[in-house]
């Protein structure tokens, strides 16, 4: 029996990276938009780059072996890959959703696929079973899962849910942007798709923006297949260059960087200027075994809720040195986002209330850097504080 690779071993490894032309040690870029075809009615293996591109496919091939499936498209964007999975439904669907989804993915289903197909979606909390089978409808053609979810970090009980689907004939999809591969693998939890944000973990620096959908289901690969070769929504060669350059370091990043989120988390959590620490790995965390069940670690990211006002989150801001206030996260860099105006921005204050995020609340995605001058920054900004 052929011994299963190790996620260490696949991020360097997997799919098919071969360069058939020089034997390159690392694919190289191939820019070309379109390829030479041998005679009329003889098709090469490339033919036309919005199809499919020899640097994307070995970037494609490595991700899907990696998430454990059989197929992958590499999209323009996070965002980009999440309409794609749309793109599956017939219109007038019903879709099942996460409660405290991403701002943006929240934003994508309601102010705009809701006008264009005529979907309609529900927002619940998926660990609620009995709330699960009862929202479901006729129509009901998809379950999205976001675990860990944008910014609280919930849990979903992947496994769980995915057996209430494929017992009613529903698609489900997991958002594994947070966790990637690393720290747990949906497709071998039961889901059909995994959509990420590649411009996160996987790529790892900062330094791209890209998105992806996995499925080992040959049905809904083809389907896939036809509907990105169809809407063209696809990663550009370079950036699917540099997330397959990034993926190389995954394995070591997520090591040091989920190990420092645990020690962030658990010095952030006896802090007196802290009113709520939201990490999975904490022991204190009410989904805990969960994570202990389905993930490596807790991740690589911390969400907070200071106490206070937001004149005290400017002054904790402007006071620290290595936590960069910017957009997204999952780079080498640790990072603050401020997840109202942020993450969050295009949903009303009453929206994000909702669902917990506040004016207060702060997601930090911790990075690579020397666990002991983190703590420090985060413990000389705190002191500014009333």
């Amino acid at each position: 029996m052929k011994k299963e690779k190790s996620i260490a071993t696949l991020v360097i490894h997997a799919g098919n990276q071969v360069d058939r032309s020089n034997n390159a040690i690392f694919p190289p870029i191939t820019t070309a938009s379109s390829f030479i075809q041998p005679n009329l009615g003889e098709e090469g293996e490339f033919c036309y780059s919005r199809c499919s591109n020899p640097t994307r496919y070995a970037y494609e091939t490595a991700l899907a072996e990696l998430e454990g499936g059989i197929y992958a498209t590499a999209t323009a964007s996070g965002m980009a890959a999440t309409a794609l999975i749309m793109e599956l439904l017939p219109k007038n669907s019903h879709v099942l959703v996460m409660k405290g989804v991403y701002g943006g993915t929240y934003r994508l289903f309601e102010r705009l696929r809701t006008q264009t197909s005529g979907a309609t979606f529900s927002y619940v909390d998926l660990n609620d079973l009995e709330a699960v089978n009862s929202h479901i409808q006729e129509n009901t053609r998809l379950i999205w899962i976001e675990t860990p979810t944008n910014p609280l970090l919930e849990l979903v009980d992947i496994e769980a849910v995915c057996q209430v689907a494929k017992s009613r004939g529903i698609m489900t999809c997991v958002d594994n942007t947070f966790a990637s591969a690393w720290n747990q693998r949906p497709l071998t939890l039961g889901a059909d798709l995994v959509m990420l944000s590649t411009s996160k973990y996987i790529g790892g620096h900062s330094d791209l923006i890209g998105g992806a959908v996995v499925t080992h289901d040959q049905d809904i690969a083809e389907r896939l297949d036809f509907c990105k070769t169809t809407v063209g929504a696809i990663a550009s060669p370079f950036d699917a260059y540099l997330a397959l350059r990034g993926m190389k370091t995954l394995d070591v990043r997520m090591e040091r960087q989920c190990s420092n989120a645990l020690k962030i988390a658990s010095f952030l959590e006896q802090h007196p200027k802290v009113l709520e620490v939201h990490y999975p790995g904490l022991p204190t965390h009410p989904q805990y075994q969960l994570c202990k069940k389905q993930m490596r670690s807790g991740g690589a990211v911390v969400s907070i809720r200071l106490k206070g006002d937001i004149s005290e989150v400017k002054t904790f801001i402007a006071h620290l040195n290595y936590f960069v206030l910017a957009e997204s996260l999952g780079g080498v860099e640790s990072m603050i986002n401020h997840s109202a105006s942020m993450s969050h921005g295009s949903m009303s204050k009453e929206e994000r209330e909702k669902i917990g995020v506040f004016d207060t609340t702060l997601r930090l995605s911790i990075g690579i850097e020397d666990i002991n001058d983190l703590i420090d920054d985060a413990k000389q900004a705190l002191s500014f504080l009333q």
